[in-house]
């Protein structure tokens, strides 16, 4: 109930988050399991909000051990359907625990299920493949050991920005394959490199590469355009859905920067606060409206405001500031 809920919830969310989803292939998104989605992570539990809402079948996530903090937040993990998996800088002692983890995988293939895996390992916020980790691989063979006709679905994720709402996203899905990968290979290494392999000849063709900070490639690969008669005809009503909610933005962004801004979950934890604010700000200025004009109309508000914000959305920039401090600080890191 929770997880259906908050993927509807999300699904229209995301239509003021972001300024436009793409997905090349959407056909893929109706796949039905046993399936291995396969896809590269470069913002945070972003990327597997983004697909749970847009495959119809519900997706099991694998997602980092150190979120399970507690016994009441694996609860609600485990009713969003995300499955620990654990690293050596968690602790060794946890690592065990990946065992009973990729056995739960196993099961939900047998029941036709879909689970979602980010074949990197780790998350970094970059335009560019990272060297694949062989997590996806053992699980695959693991599956088609037990005899389950598994198939794996590669992805690549490519935001304008992780930074700034307004975003432009960019899903490219490949073609599904299966345990004929396997076929030239005899020993348990040379399948898992040649997993491997396939893999990744897959997720380059698919996750764009683009050097950090090259603005030009980064306007060619992720900028979408905006018509003149566009500008025009809701350039007013986006300056004043920028108005509207500068309250409530700013102090917003400032809070979560603070937290968040050194980290590679910045834009994901940015997305969630608003996603659950939103509406308590929507409800106090219509209750605001409706006290001082003691009309019904004020609860006009309720769409007007979200309008005003799309329009803001579709007409501001859609890559970072290149020059800004945080970018700069990203540039020397790397």
């Amino acid at each position: 109930m929770l997880y259906t809920f908050l993927k509807y919830y999300v699904r229209l969310g995301m239509l003021l988050y972001c300024r436009k989803i793409s997905v090349d292939r959407p056909g893929q998104t109706r796949l039905q399991g046993p399936l291995l989605i396969a896809c590269n992570h470069p913002n945070s539990f972003l990327d597997a909000i983004l697909l749970d809402i847009l495959f119809e079948q519900p997706i099991h996530s694998l997602a980092r051990g150190d979120a399970f903090v507690s016994p009441f937040v694996t609860r609600i993990l485990k009713k969003l359907r995300i499955l620990p998996v654990y690293r050596t800088s968690e602790g060794v002692e946890n690592l065990s625990a990946n065992y009973q983890t990729f056995d739960d995988c196993i099961t939900l293939f047998r029941k036709n299920s879909i689970v979602l895996i980010f074949s990197e390992g780790l998350c970094e916020n970059e335009w560019q493949l990272r060297p694949l980790k062989k997590g996806t691989a053992r699980l695959a063979l693991k599956a088609w050991e037990a005899g389950i006709p598994l198939k794996i679905l590669p992805v690549g994720m490519n935001y304008s920005s992780f930074r700034r709402t307004g975003k432009n996203i960019f899903l490219h899905f490949g073609d599904c394959f299966g345990q004929e990968v396997l076929a030239p290979f005899q020993t348990e290494g040379s399948r898992n490199l040649g997993f491997n392999t396939r893999l990744r000849t897959e997720l380059q063709s698919l996750v764009y590469d683009i050097p950090f900070g090259n603005e030009k490639k980064m306007k060619e690969k992720l900028v979408l355009p905006t018509s003149w008669i566009e500008k025009i005809l809701l350039g007013p009503f986006a300056a004043l859905g920028a108005v509207l909610h500068i309250p409530f933005y700013f102090p917003l962004r400032w809070f979560v920067e603070s937290r968040f801004g050194k980290t590679v979950h910045y834009d994901s934890v940015m997305m969630a606060v608003l996603l659950f604010t939103y509406p308590l700000y929507l409800l106090l200025l219509t209750s605001v409206a409706y006290a001082v004009t003691g009309t019904p109309w004020a609860l006009l508000l309720l769409l007007v405001l979200p309008a005003l914000a799309w329009c803001y959305q579709r007409l501001k920039p859609q890559l970072d500031h290149t020059r800004s401090k945080l970018y700069r600080n990203d540039i020397v890191s790397r």
